[in-house]
């Protein structure tokens, strides 16, 4: 399996940021890092764990905790705080926690969002100021290893406080129970750690709480959603290139000085890379060679369009913002992959433990709806290419629905396009923001929550119902591509895109069910790029 290689840049002038705390701990875990353990072969090693800053921590809790009220170590959760917990329940009050918000609801996640999520639980702790004992992180970095993944409903987090039913879910395999997924197959947690020669966690002062309390499933979702949005845009920039090149149309929509008039460095930076995608390409016209020669003077209309339509030449205007929405989201799962996001927190340095919010999931549930939104737009501008490439009254090159049959009797794509319009119709409907709904609970202790998670998993969809867009868009092309004959004249970059739609799905003249190749042709855009930074 492919890693993921980010393509997004970052951009230095989006926001100044302030320097760390002193003593604070740099950042550890990146996308690029996560990554390659999530789709590739990377792992999270003994060298990755700053083992030693955690075990300070942990031992300062251990002393700073005696004859003091601290939350979560021997006071009650949320409203009620109020009750002390006797010394002698210390460890029974963590198990009690773990086990008590283990009610999700709904379908599991899939692994690769588990191990996300327990990536980002890891990158949390391991920023020393959560007081656990570093054996916590060095199972979670074994069952992520391993591809132990406990069984993590969807439903459950209102993203405030953290995603303490999932993350619970999350704890419940650490200790031994529960279920977790292995080998493919849904297993008692106790069994397989013991098949495996791991030891369940042993609660010590607060790890119940520090494992539970916190944004992480929410950011590991965010996580896969970002890898799998980068990738799409990808797609997104080298169709529009081979629209363009089916349609013949005059290459300057992506010219560097039209673009470099509008200060937006995201539709710079597609624009320029539309024109790397297009190097060698034998299709595009050049404006300056067949209408500012003089040639067409008397001429009262002209056979070949003078402009496209919007979704050809506007690529660079619509996408630039996808660019930069993307690379704002990967800048603050980033940030948040290496936060301290649970309550309290535990300072050694300071030698005081603070009580707050950082458990609050307001970054990730907004960039996620940003992302959500753009990747909406995104699938927009694929169905309408889409349908430019299927109605022969707009492209005036085409046949009707790329039909390469006998017109009446066979059918070619026509009825591919109503799953990519309906599609993009869901898709539309889902991007609504939900960062703006809030419904308190816990007693109005949560009187303000992010729905974070809800936000993430709504992205998810969206953004997997666009790469099912896409893949009906990139099969489209290469039938447009043959119904023209013009494989031959392609750009190395779009030539390269047929041959792997080719490998997949065969050109279609006589009528057979699309599922399979569109299933097909889904995977291989999820895991695969042609477009390079």
């Amino acid at each position: 399996m492919l890693i993921f290689v980010p393509q997004i840049k970052a951009y230095a002038d989006l926001r100044q940021f302030a320097a760390p705390p002193a003593g604070a701990l740099p950042m550890t875990l990146t996308l690029n890092k996560l990554g390659s353990v999530l789709f590739g072969n990377g792992h999270i090693g003994p060298s990755d764990l700053p083992l030693e800053e955690v075990e300070r921590c942990y031992r300062f809790l251990e002393r700073f905790a005696a004859n003091k009220v601290i939350y979560g170590i021997n006071t009650g959760f949320g409203p009620m705080a109020q009750w002390r917990v006797d010394e002698k329940h210390r460890t029974e009050l963590q198990y009690n926690l773990i086990r008590s918000h283990a009610t999700g609801a709904g379908n599991p996640l899939p692994d690769v969002y588990v191990r996300a999520a327990m990536a980002a639980r890891l990158g949390a702790l391991a920023q020393a100021r959560s007081g656990v004992h570093p054996d916590t992180l060095a199972l979670l970095a074994e069952l992520i290893n391993r591809s132990i993944c406990p069984f993590v409903p969807e439903h459950g987090s209102v993203g405030a406080s953290g995603d303490l039913v999932q993350l619970a879910h999350i704890a419940l395999g650490l200790i031994g129970e529960g279920n977790v997924h292995y080998g493919g197959m849904w297993r008692p947690a106790g069994e397989v750690l013991a098949e495996c020669g791991i030891r369940p966690l042993t609660i010590r002062l607060r790890e119940g709480l520090a494992l539970t309390n916190g944004t992480s499933v929410m950011t590991g979702i965010g996580v896969v959603n970002q890898l799998y949005a980068e990738r799409l845009l990808e797609h997104a920039l080298l169709a529009t290139v081979w629209m363009n090149e089916i349609a013949e149309s005059y290459d300057d929509f992506m010219a560097a000085p039209l673009n470099a008039c509008r200060h937006h460095a995201g539709q710079q930076d597609v624009a320029a890379r539309m024109r790397r995608a297009a190097e060698g390409s034998r299709c595009l016209r050049r404006r300056e060679y067949e209408l500012y020669d003089g040639a067409h003077d008397g001429e009262a209309t002209f056979s070949h369009k003078v402009q496209g339509y919007y979704s050809l030449r506007c690529g660079p205007q619509v996408l630039g913002p996808v660019e930069e929405t993307l690379a704002a989201a990967r800048r603050v799962l980033e940030e948040e992959l290496n936060s301290a996001c649970d309550n309290p927190i535990v300072d050694p340095d300071t030698e005081n433990v603070y009580h707050g919010g950082n458990f609050h999931g307001d970054y990730i549930s907004l960039e996620e709806d940003k992302v959500k939104i753009s990747i909406v737009r995104l699938a927009m501008l694929a169905e309408r290419q889409l349908n430019y490439l299927l109605h022969d009254r707009i492209n005036g090159l085409l046949p009707p629905f790329l039909n390469l049959g006998t017109p009446g009797l066979n059918y070619g794509m026509q009825a591919c396009q109503f799953t990519a319009t309906s599609t993009t119709a869901e898709c539309q409907t889902l991007a609504m923001p939900n960062y703006v709904h809030s419904i308190p609970c816990n007693n109005d202790n949560q009187d303000i929550v992010s729905m974070g998670t809800n936000s993430a998993l709504l992205c998810r969809r969206v953004v997997s119902n666009a790469y099912q867009v896409m893949a009906i868009h990139f099969i489209a092309l290469a039938q447009a591509t043959d119904c023209r004959q013009m494989a031959g004249r392609l750009a190395p970059a779009t030539r390269a895109a047929y041959d792997a739609v080719r490998g997949l799905a065969e050109p279609r003249r006589e009528d057979q069910p699309f599922y399979h190749e569109i299933a097909a042709v889904e995977h291989w855009l999820r895991l695969n790029t042609i477009l390079t930074p």
